[in-house]
């Protein structure tokens, strides 16, 4: 079809949308109506707030020039069948040209991936078609920017279901060339989240990828997914199913080779995202594997050789529908944490928007948890780092447990030093509206909720649109009774299905470049959202961005940690580049500074085992770019 008859059925199509009845569901949401109680609470229980939260984010989606939509596969939409297609898909930032601005990317189900270019003073421009990776016709799920070949651009890899994981090499200038094959890591499988890091520090990133495990058939479905399994959801209870994490060593000039089981990584469970750290301080990093669906595994590394499971000795409880996970530093002490968001936990039973600060009342029995209550923790996880190899689990004493969780962004929002938390959140059809959550993070004591306070929520739209319905057609009603029995009474033709909206994943980033972090959102089915906080015109904000710059470690420092000593103060960050629920950025390392106005010094631990101390040319609200001593 030629492009301007293309777009002129689009133009008819939406035209005729617009005058179609839009159906609400569910009819009566309890988790919408209760929004203008709950702003007003947080408004009121600010009041007490003892962190700064006089500011505000505001969604410029418009304004930005983004015109990105999520489109879900029909399996999920208009069908709803029990699978895993709803945990949506990454959006990941970089600098793909090397211009100094960040570029997103958002993935996509169906009409293919899109990559919007930094212009700066927050304008974007899609530069889809020239960077070559949209992957139209297939599902995607995970991203991960690194530089693969050390030659200083970020190169690409984004996971898929059954549709072949893909790897691009960058030019230098956004143009990305598929070298999946040659590379070794087309893998077909139902991947999901998926990390760069350089597991055996020979400075060489290396490629770790989680699978989840069969939930589809081979029947295809209208957009060209996969259909679901019926039960795929008790897919924890099928062993047989299971698609087991596939670590993939970088042999060098853009070539890996499948290592898994040569260094001993055999995790059991449906492993939907994953995060490294270096948690004994021998320099490598651990990893430590999700499960949706039962016990998560972690792994300390030996020396880069071989992986040994260690997760009984320091996490023998861990959350049972684990989704999200980031390792960070909560309290400033210098040692790492552990924050994990628990989704399917909450799947068990509705608890009412009044309770979502508790954890949930399992109704599941030890048979279809595959162990007893007593084995599990039924939320969110914040593990304590206490020293020599112990961790307290503190979420319900710091406040972060939430409802619906995909998965956590990290960063200074408001630039005091200490990191606070953005969880993408919400559930869509056909359940009830779900809120984002925003942690405020109150020096290290306890963490606040404040989405109502700082603009978050509610949402600019609380509803988007689903799919259509024909309320007429006896055949459609018949294979929708849920529908039939409450959308289309007393309706007849075609509707357009109204369904609450929802994030899965989130970046936090300087995007206008004005020195405060702002969020952007990749919804599921709908449009994107793009919160660009007002912090820096509300008060004068102190702080430092640390780009690595490795020569013996590989180039973009992955597996260093960065301490900075400002205003008496020490504050650390690893980097391991996680920056969102299936996505992994090449980013800059924020560090807000609070009321310091210099800085003392920086130390860098390589990974290459160099330690590193600057103290000259170190001022504050510039980046600060260290390049590894040879």
């Amino acid at each position: 079809m030629p492009p301007t008859a293309l777009l002129l059925l689009l133009l008819l199509i939406s035209a005729a949308s617009d005058t179609q009845p839009k159906l609400r569901y569910p009819g009566e949401d309890i988790g919408a109506d209760s929004l203008p109680a709950r702003k007003k609470a947080q408004i009121e229980a600010a009041k007490e707030f003892k962190v700064f939260h006089d500011f505000q984010f505001v969604d410029e989606l418009q304004e930005s020039g983004i015109t990105f939509r999520h489109r879900a596969v029909d399996d999920v939409t208009k069908h709803m069948r029990m699978g895993h297609y709803d945990h949506g898909s990454a959006v990941a930032v970089a600098d793909v040209d090397g211009d100094g601005l960040y570029d997103i990317l958002f993935l996509n189900q169906v009409g293919g991936n899109q990559l919007w270019k930094n212009l700066g003073n927050g304008k974007f421009k899609n530069i889809t078609e020239e960077a070559g990776i949209a992957l139209p016709g297939r599902v995607s799920v995970a991203a991960a920017f690194a530089d693969i070949d050390n030659d200083g651009d970020q190169d690409l890899f984004i996971t898929t279901v059954r549709g072949g994981n893909a790897l691009f090499e960058n030019d230098g200038h956004g143009h990305f060339k598929d070298i999946s094959h040659e590379a070794g890591v087309d893998l077909v499988a139902h991947s999901s989240g998926a990390l760069f890091f350089d597991f055996d520090n020979d400075g060489l990133v290396d490629l770790l990828v989680c699978n989840v495990g069969k939930y589809t058939t081979d029947e295809k479905g209208p957009d060209g997914e996969f259909v679901g399994i019926p039960n795929a959801f008790d897919g924890h209870l099928h062993p047989e199913r299971y698609e087991y994490p596939v670590l993939y060593k970088n042999m060098g000039h853009n070539h890996f080779k499948d290592v898994t089981a040569e260094v001993g990584l055999n995790p059991h469970g449906w492993c939907g995202d994953l995060d490294v750290a270096d948690l004994n301080g021998n320099g490598f990093p651990d990893i430590y594997f999700l499960n949706m669906e039962g016990h998560n595994h972690y792994y300390e590394n030996q020396g880069g050789r071989h992986f040994v499971e260690k997760t009984n000795e320091l996490f023998p409880k861990t959350p049972w529908g684990a989704m999200g996970i980031k390792f960070f530093d909560f309290d400033n002490d210098g040692r790492t944490d552990l924050f994990i968001a628990d989704m399917h936990s909450d799947m068990s039973q509705e608890p009412g928007p009044e309770n979502e600060k508790l954890k949930s009342t399992i109704t599941w029995t030890d048979s279809y948890l595959q162990g007893t209550q007593s084995d599990f923790i039924f939320g969110n996880a914040l593990y304590h780092n206490v020293g020599n190899g112990h961790f307290e689990e503190v979420s319900d004493r710091m406040g972060v447990e939430t409802y619906w969780p995909w998965g956590p962004s990290v960063g200074d929002l408001n630039a005091d030093g200490w990191d606070d938390i953005f969880i993408a959140s919400g559930m869509s059809y056909p359940y009830r509206y779900g809120i984002n959550s925003l942690l405020l993070n109150d020096h290290g004591k306890k963490f606040v909720d404040a989405e109502f306070v700082l603009g978050i929520e509610p949402r600019k739209k609380l509803y988007t649109p689903w799919f259509e319905i024909d309320c007429s057609d006896p055949n459609e009603s018949r294979a929708q009774e849920q529908l039939q029995s409450k959308v289309c009474v007393g309706q007849s033709g075609k509707s357009i299905v109204m369904a609450p909206r929802s994030s899965r994943s989130s970046v936090i980033f300087d995007l206008d470049n004005d020195g405060d972090l702002d969020i952007v959102t990749n919804d599921f089915n709908s449009e994107p959202q793009v919160f660009i906080s007002n912090l820096a015109q509300r008060r004068a904000i102190h702080w430092i961005k640390v780009v690595l710059v490795g020569t013996i470690s590989n180039r973009d420092g992955l597996g260093a940690t960065v301490r900075v000593k400002a205003g008496g103060q020490t504050y650390m960050k690893y980097n391991d580049g996680k920056s969102g629920y299936l996505a992994q950025s090449a980013l800059p390392l924020y560090f807000g500074l609070d009321k310091a106005t210099s800085v003392d010094a920086i130390t860098v631990d390589w990974p290459s085992g160099r330690k590193q101390t600057v103290t000259s040319r170190l001022t504050i609200n510039h980046v600060i770019r260290i390049v590894e001593p040879k």
